[in-house]
């Protein structure tokens, strides 16, 4: 998914050098639809560049030169391509969190709940995220808005589930 999300971002964003598109993927949060790391990134672009997907432009900048990118046409169809693979994909989406419930019977309910206690948490630091961005960034597109909001709304549906665990723990 990463290299859609690179083509994707240049499409929207030519000349754009790595580091702004993995700055990009940051400011919008794209850590909660695919996971990426800054090294899984940059070998992404990487590859995407030894396909010429894409292709540097160097531009000078101040005092240093930069690696600027371009996607190229064959580029244009690996994300025509990428698109449809991952836009047609009904796949589930899965909290690790989910396969350690499996097991809740078998752990220790006091551990069981920090553990419930910190899904809460770290859920409620993402609606907050989420909702920072649906409010005040005016550059992100009405759909990725609209995706926003319906993530927002799954972690709130999350926190009331992990709130009646806690709840049921307790009687």
């Amino acid at each position: 998914m990463i290299p859609l999300l690179i083509l994707g971002l240049l499409k929207q964003n030519p000349g754009s050098h790595g580091y702004e598109l993995l700055s990009l993927m940051e400011e919008r949060h794209y850590k909660y639809i695919v996971n990426f790391t800054k090294g899984s990134f940059y070998y992404n672009l990487q590859q995407l560049e030894e396909k010429k997907y894409i292709e540097k432009v160097n531009q000078s900048e101040s005092t240093r030169e930069t690696n600027n990118y371009i996607i190229t046409e064959s580029g244009n169809r690996e994300f025509e391509k990428l698109m449809f693979k991952y836009g047609s994909k009904t796949d589930y989406i899965n909290l690790s969190f989910y396969i350690a419930m499996l097991f809740g019977n078998e752990y220790n309910d006091n551990e069981l709940k920090k553990l419930i206690e910190i899904q809460i948490e770290e859920t409620k630091k993402k609606i907050l995220l989420l909702e920072q961005s649906i409010q005040h960034d005016k550059t992100i597109s009405d759909n990725f808005r609209k995706m926003l909001e319906n993530s927002r709304s799954h972690h709130l549906v999350n926190v009331q589930w992990f709130e009646g665990l806690l709840k049921d723990m307790e009687l």
